[in-house]
């Protein structure tokens, strides 16, 4: 299945067309003002990767606030999503679909041990379901709840988004497109911190 993915580059965000794929992982989360910990990769065979550019860490995220990896989830969605399917009841609930490896997947793949403690983490979908985001891997980053904002802060602006957006006062491509390039920013920008 084609999902259309979002990769930053340096003129702005690109929505660029992918069909099976994930570029292979060799860093853990970012933290603004870190840098990323090298974690061993497994001998590799050669993966087909898309045009996306990796973004360096967003200027004006405070330090400590987690980023995902661009390399690794750059975004997803479904395509064709519309703003009224979003807006249907249950819509977000009867399209999510990660499965047990997935986990174990996007974990690994940010050097991060799975099952984490209760509560540390929470597999994120970058794009939320209730804005159309798929449950591909490249569209899932393991979102630490501390320190805030952290995942807790992310899930209540996913909520402002989607009311926002089936209120029509924000189109469904403006919020997956501020999402994904920097859902701090997004954060900010709509949660009014």
């Amino acid at each position: 299945m084609c999902r259309a993915r979002f990769g930053a580059a340096a003129v702005g965000l690109l929505l660029l067309a992918a069909c099976n794929g994930t570029p292979p992982a060799d860093t853990a989360p970012t933290l603004a003002g870190s840098t990323p910990s090298p974690t061993p990769a497994p001998p590799a065979t050669p993966v087909p990767t898309t045009a996306a550019t990796p973004t360096p860490v967003e200027s004006g995220v405070p330090a400590g606030v987690a980023m995902p990896d661009s390399r690794l989830t750059a975004g997803a969605i479904f395509i064709g999503v519309t703003t009224a399917e979003v807006c249907t009841s249950g819509w977000a609930t009867r399209h999510r679909n990660v499965t047990f490896e997935q986990y174990h997947e996007v974990y690994g793949e940010y050097g991060i041990r799975y099952p984490e403690p209760s509560g540390a983490y929470e597999l994120d979908h970058l794009i939320p379901l209730e804005l159309g985001g798929d449950n591909a891997n490249a569209n899932l980053w393991p979102e630490p709840a501390s320190p805030a904002p952290g995942f807790h802060q992310k899930d209540g602006l996913e909520n402002i988004l989607h009311d926002l957006v089936c209120a029509g006062s924000l189109s469904l491509a403006a919020a997956q497109h501020d999402i994904a390039s920097n859902w701090y920013a997004a954060y900010v920008k709509y949660a009014g911190i």
